[in-house]
């Protein structure tokens, strides 16, 4: 094995992504940001569309050509411009582009005109209570009308109207009703200006799942496709996690009670035990607030993780025991050799599953392994 690497199972991103799209019944995007939510979006992209995928979603332009580079042809939804994008080779690309108000939509009257070739495809995106990107209800009409304006000139085709809810993750947050009723109102709005898009969507992975009311035509699933819970202990829907991270144990040591650990000495040893230095830090997007509280798989059993995470390395307890040097250390994966997921990291370190897949990089390789088809890629 290498020194410290991250597995992705293909065939758990189809099975996800197809146990996701059968339970909404209605058509399915997959969210391949962020490089696939550190997955590789490339290889997570051909997945989800092997298993079904009707659409892939994407923030940025470069994300949503380099799709295109590879050949896929299928329905693309980008959704996050600056005025400087060029947005023309994204238009003649056959990718929806969104538009969250009406210079937006000037900007790309603009960029039709140098690609040449309209109609293009547009999605108008309204903000029901995210307050973060879209149209506000008060600018929802002007939007309307402009996109409107530019269907009968000719230039795009409105073809979806969509929304994103803040928490949908809590059922019983009222807040996922009132957006609910806010896009019901700009769906009204955009149909009596005389929209009719193909796709009106507001669900992400955990609305597709809890909320049945917000599937409408089309649901967003992007951590769910990787098998990571959007809503932890809420639903019966299972979720194979796509993910492990596994290094090289490089050193196994014994230390005496009162040894102190790594920079600051934030650990010391209570009594004799031996440690095992794993070749990875937060260079490749470990937390150092990782420790305490985090914990690694070595030889069948957990290893706490003591002392502060280091650039390059971190060191863990092996309570007496001496692995070898060379044995397999697993940070996360799927759970199902006793690891630790990335959902504990999440609850280790304080945040999300989403933040401990997207964060790696660093020096690590990324290897793509297909356990259904027993091949490597």
């Amino acid at each position: 094995m290498t020194r410290a690497e991250i597995v992705v199972d293909l065939a758990a991103i189809r099975r996800n992504v197809a146990t996701l799209k059968a339970m909404a019944g209605v058509a399915m995007m997959t969210v391949v940001k962020a490089d696939g939510y550190g997955h590789g979006m490339l290889e997570s992209a051909r997945a989800a569309r092997e298993a079904g995928a009707d659409w892939l979603g994407v923030a940025t332009l470069d994300e949503a050509l380099a799709l295109r580079a590879t050949g896929d042809t299928g329905r693309m939804l980008c959704w996050l411009t600056v005025p400087a994008d060029d947005l023309a080779p994204v238009l003649a690309a056959d990718i929806d582009v969104t538009a969250y108000t009406v210079a937006e939509l000037d900007r790309i009257a603009e960029a039709a005109a140098r690609a040449g070739g309209a109609p293009y495809r547009v999605q108008l995106k309204v903000d029901t209570g995210l307050s973060r990107g879209g149209a506000t209800l008060a600018e929802w009409p002007d939007v309307v009308a402009r996109a409107r304006a530019g269907e009968q000139a000719g230039t795009w085709r409105i073809t979806g109207i969509w929304s994103h809810f803040a928490s949908s993750e809590v059922p019983d947050d009222p807040a996922n009703d009132e957006q609910e009723k806010v896009f019901e109102e700009a769906l009204a709005i955009a149909a009596d200006g005389g929209l009719e898009p193909e796709v009106r969507h507001l669900a992400n992975s955990a609305a597709a799942i809890l909320r049945p009311s917000s599937r409408y035509d089309l649901v967003r699933c992007g951590i769910a496709s990787y098998g990571l819970d959007p809503a932890p202990g809420l639903h019966q829907v299972e979720l194979i996690p796509a993910m492990t991270v596994r290094a090289e144990l490089a050193l196994v040591k014994h230390v005496e009670a009162g040894a102190a650990v790594s920079y600051g000495r934030r650990w010391t040893a209570a009594e004799p035990t031996t440690l095992g230095l794993v070749p990875i830090g937060y260079a490749e997007g470990v937390a150092r607030r990782a420790s305490p509280g985090a914990e690694v798989l070595i030889e069948g059993s957990r290893r706490p993780i003591r002392g502060t995470i280091c650039m390059d390395q971190f060191v863990v307890d092996l309570g007496g025991d001496t692995p070898a040097p060379g044995s397999e250390v697993l940070l996360w994966g799927p759970g199902t050799r006793g690891e630790p997921t990335a959902e504990e990291w999440a609850q280790a370190t304080g945040t999300i599953s989403y933040e401990i897949v997207t964060r790696l990089g660093g020096r690590l390789s990324r290897r793509h392994i297909d356990s259904q088809r027993e091949t490597e890629r």
